[in-house]
């Protein structure tokens, strides 16, 4: 993660700190609902062309969506990779045993629902691209999820179920880099790789200024942009680079003073204007047939069925084994309500789409049906499971 052991160590984090990132993610989760509700009531009234138009205006090049997609989108990457960073070395994946029930359910998670989409999408050469779609869990529609349930899910299953979303959100940041590049210019490339050192250097020789990387951060977004990568993985390749450790001067953590200062705004704020402005897919033509269309059934079955089987399967082995244990207080239906809930994929599941099929109006929109449709299915299943579940295990 960049950060040497830093001299000072930080200090470990509170049971209340933890309790407020998750109210934050959980209250963020809600405000993404309705956006994302708000989206499709607009899609489908006579606001619709207002909608569409403002979307596709053009501003310096690029389009409305694009900026949002793109530019505003970063501030969520960084977002991630900052919770990645510190969750690793100091957080709930800090030691192997705490990585392991958490990384298996994420790898299952991953995995299966990628295997149900391809095997829809089989005779479909175009639409295989999509194959990552289904394979990410939304944290904050999740936990928002969650949070509506108030005291019948126990604190483990939220922290498990947070741990398990920044292992699939950092397995989904490589997976775009890999996968979802376009053609790479070498010379842009060859100035972010040096923007980086430079980032990374100043880590090593303990500068812990904010704005010493931010400004650089810019230049790396730029260059990102022009290199072919998609531009938000500057995001999370610049917190990579921000110091965990305490600065000997001030007595804090410019990775934690960062953290909680563009938490709200990412959560409150940017979030939900991505899902407002990528959730809206318009019903008009569309009839009950084309749910059954590959890249929308594909989809939905692999968020609703892959991931549950995914995140349940591995985990369940894992257990039986002895190589993990059962969150603290959980019974196995309220794990399993949790598994369900894993299948709610909207943000990152959404962005992905518009990477698989980036030319394609029609399978957009196909993804936004697919996505909907495993996340509503996912979000209500796990619901009701959680809902009639004892609050105790059996003796």
């Amino acid at each position: 993660m960049t950060d040497p052991r830093p001299t000072s160590a930080v200090p470990a984090r509170p049971i209340s700190r933890l309790r407020a990132f998750l109210a934050n993610a959980a209250a963020g989760g809600i405000v993404l609902m309705a956006a994302a509700a708000l989206a499709l009531a607009v899609a489908n009234s006579p606001l619709a062309p207002a909608y569409f138009g403002a979307l596709h205006a053009t501003l310096g090049g690029l389009s409305l969506l694009h900026w949002i997609n793109d530019a505003l989108m970063a501030a969520f990457f960084l977002m991630v990779g900052l919770e990645i960073k510190r969750e690793v070395l100091t957080g709930q994946l800090a030691t192997w045993p705490q990585r392991v029930l958490p990384g298996l359910a994420a790898l299952g998670g991953m995995a299966a629902p990628a295997l149900v989409y391809l095997a829809f999408n089989a005779g479909s050469p175009e639409t295989l691209r999509g194959w990552a779609i289904p394979a990410a869990t939304d944290i904050a529609f999740a936990l928002g999820v969650l949070s509506l349930l108030g005291p019948r899910v126990p604190l483990s299953l939220k922290v498990f179920l947070t741990a398990l979303a920044i292992i699939d959100d950092l397995g989904a940041v490589v997976i775009i880099a890999l996968f979802y590049t376009a053609d790479l210019d070498l010379p842009a490339l060859g100035g972010a790789a040096l923007v980086v050192a430079g980032l990374v250097a100043m880590n090593r020789i303990g500068v812990h200024r904010l704005a010493a990387y931010l400004v650089p951060g810019v230049l790396l977004w730029v260059l990102v942009f022009a290199s072919g990568i998609h531009a938000t993985l500057a995001g999370v390749v610049l917190a990579l680079t921000i110091p965990l450790g305490l600065d000997r001067r001030t007595g804090d953590s410019s990775l934690i003073r960062l953290e909680h200062a563009i938490q709200p705004g990412v959560a409150f704020l940017i979030v939900p204007i991505f899902g407002f402005a990528n959730a809206g897919v318009s019903f008009a033509g569309f009839t009950p047939a084309a749910l059954l269309d590959p890249v929308p059934l594909g989809i939905a079955a692999g968020l609703f069925l892959g991931k549950q089987a995914g995140v349940f399967g591995l985990s369940w082995l894992a257990i039986r084994s002895g190589r993990a244990t059962l969150p603290e207080g959980a019974t196995w239906r309220q794990f399993y309500g949790v598994a369900l809930l894993c299948g709610i994929g909207f943000t990152m599941s959404l962005f992905i789409g518009l990477l698989a099929f980036p030319t394609s109006p029609i399978l957009q929109d196909e993804v936004k049906l697919g996505v909907i449709m495993g996340s509503v299915l996912s979000g209500l299943a796990g619901t009701l499971v959680l809902l009639t579940s004892p609050r105790t295990r059996a003796v």
